[in-house]
C-alpha cells in the first residue's frame, strides 16, 4: 500500500498542511558550512529528530518492538540560512510486510527545502529477525 503521489510535480504542490505530523526545527550556528548556508549533512540529522518524535506518538516500547532505518533517499532543493524557523511534515507513505517508508518534507519560509523517503524495518533483535509491521504503523498510515 502507498500513499498516492505519482510525480515530483505532485510532490512540489504539497504544503505543511497536507501533512497530519508537524515537527518545528530551528538552525543552529553550528549546521552552518564556509558557504554560509546549513550544510547538506545536517538535513539529515534534522530529518533524524522529527522521525524520533513521530515514533515517540506510537508509545512502542523499543526493547520489545525494535524499528531500524535501512535506506534514506534526501533530494536538496533550496539551501537554508541561518537563523531560520523551519518545520518539517510526515506521513507513514507505504507498507510493506516488514518495513514502511516515512515521507518527509522540510519547509523553511514557506517553501520547500528538501524532500526525503526512509524506509524502516520492524526488527525483532532477540530473533536476529524483521518481524510483521506493528498495528500502531498501519493505524497511521490509514489516517
Amino acid at each position: 500500500m502507498t500513499f498516492n503521489i505519482t510525480s515530483m510535480n505532485d510532490i512540489s504542490r504539497l504544503k505543511i498542511t497536507d501533512f497530519y505530523f508537524t515537527h518545528e526545527i530551528k538552525t543552529r550556528f553550528r549546521d552552518v558550512d564556509a558557504f554560509k548556508h546549513v550544510n547538506n549533512a545536517v538535513f539529515l540529522s534534522y530529518f533524524e529528530d522529527a522521525r524520533r518524535c513521530f515514533f515517540e506518538r506510537w508509545h512502542i516500547n523499543l526493547k520489545e518492538k525494535s524499528l531500524i532505518v535501512a535506506s534514506i533517499k534526501i533530494d536538496y532543493i533550496h539551501q537554508i540560512t541561518h537563523p531560520s524557523n523551519c518545520i518539517i511534515g510526515q506521513r507513514v507513505s507505504r507498507l510493506g510486510n516488514t518495513s514502511f517508508d516515512i515521507f518527509s518534507i522540510l519547509f523553511c519560509n514557506d517553501k520547500q527545502a528538501s524532500i526525503s523517503t526512509t524506509t524502516i524495518v520492524c526488527y525483532d533483535f532477540l530473533k536476529n529477525k524483521s518481524i510483521s509491521l506493528y498495528p500502531e504503523i498501519i493505524n497511521d498510515f490509514n489516517k
